[in-house]
């Protein structure tokens, strides 16, 4: 797979309806699983696996510079948790040859139900949080290539973790109050967050996650994202074009009564996060009408679930759609977890980029 030189700048210009042309390589997350054997067996560098040591750290962003690299993107894109506690649900990972835990939110019981709980909250401080991995990305990129970054899960998924969804539901409607002081909570530690993110000047785009949807609609009532959730991201937007730098979101479910909040209010500048059986991606292209960028798109059930070929013919089709109208990247619907079969993966960035 040979792929031309990584060009942040044009990757911007690209998804900002600045330049047209061939449509540049996106993607929110990669899982280890699918990432490993590429970076083991196509770019022959012996894996390294994170731990709190500082020299796995450095091998295991050697590795995580080479894999987007390698595979032709324009940027590294990057997120950590600064510490907020939610409960956790384990599972084996049952993707082949994985050996992973997989962690899934607790949906009946949160860590805060209470004002007590509140209080008790072990709140993580910003300014303690080690910002090694960020600063060491931005300082070891190679030419070219550009640093996104986020603080991993938004406003709306702690949220709904820390409380519990079940939880959160609950409060909405009987202690209003505690949902907004956590909210608070949240978005002023996220805020210094981000401050310190854009400082580093590699970086090209704020690009954060924050799921607030499913198949037919929102998880809440969106009242309640326009009370508690959209200002913040409107805040977090507004830091993001202070700098001159495009604000996009991934966020999955079916959005349509939010999607003028996101565009008009709050002002991103791209979306990722597309399922067919919602809305496929180039009819979510027709009804933006190139007010945003469009990202992604390739859907996970096609990644997961049929041949190389087929994931082709999606690619060359989107390509030819999505492309050519322009604010447009290649790449999955979703992400690429650990059971996206490896050859489709390569699949779909060879067709991208012939």
């Amino acid at each position: 797979m040979n792929a031309p030189l990584p060009d942040a700048d044009r990757f911007i210009r690209i998804l900002m309806g600045q330049e047209s042309g061939r449509p540049p390589l996106v993607e929110y997350l990669v899982d280890d699983v699918v990432m490993r054997p590429i970076v083991e067996e196509i770019l022959d560098r012996r894996w390294v696996n994170w731990t709190d040591e500082r020299t796995s750290q450095k091998g295991y962003l050697d590795n995580f510079i080479a894999f987007w690299y390698g595979m032709g993107y324009d940027f590294v894109r990057f997120e950590q948790n600064m510490g907020f506690s939610t409960p956790q649900v384990a599972a084996a990972d049952t993707a082949p040859n994985s050996p992973k835990t997989r962690m899934w939110a607790e949906q009946h019981h949160g860590l805060i139900t209470t004002w007590e709980d509140f209080e008790l909250y072990p709140w993580p401080k910003p300014e303690e949080f080690d910002f090694y991995a960020y600063e060491y990305l931005n300082s070891h990129l190679p030419e070219g290539m550009g640093l996104i970054v986020s603080h991993a899960a938004g406003m709306f998924e702690h949220l709904s973790q820390i409380m519990s969804y079940e939880g959160l539901c609950l409060a909405l409607h009987d202690q209003p109050d505690l949902v907004a002081a956590l909210a608070q909570a949240l978005g002023v530690r996220i805020e210094k967050f981000y401050e310190h993110l854009l400082t580093l000047d590699r970086v090209i785009a704020l690009f954060p996650g924050d799921d607030m949807g499913f198949r037919s609609g929102t998880l809440v009532a969106p009242r309640h994202l326009r009370q508690f959730v959209f200002p913040w991201h409107k805040r977090f937007a507004n830091m993001a074009h202070q700098r001159k730098l495009p604000y996009f979101l991934h966020s999955c479910g079916n959005l349509a009564s939010i999607l003028d909040d996101l565009v008009e209010d709050i002002g991103i500048d791209g979306k990722h996060s597309f399922e067919d059986a919602i809305l496929p991606v180039e009819r979510f292209q027709e009804v933006v009408n190139r007010k945003i960028a469009v990202l992604g798109g390739v859907d996970v059930n096609i990644l997961a679930g049929n041949s190389p070929e087929k994931v082709r013919q999606r690619v060359r089709f989107l390509i030819e759609t999505c492309g050519a109208r322009g604010r447009y990247a290649i790449g999955s619907g979703n992400s690429i977890p650990s059971y996206i079969p490896v050859k489709n993966y390569l699949a779909m960035l060879d067709e991208a980029k012939r």
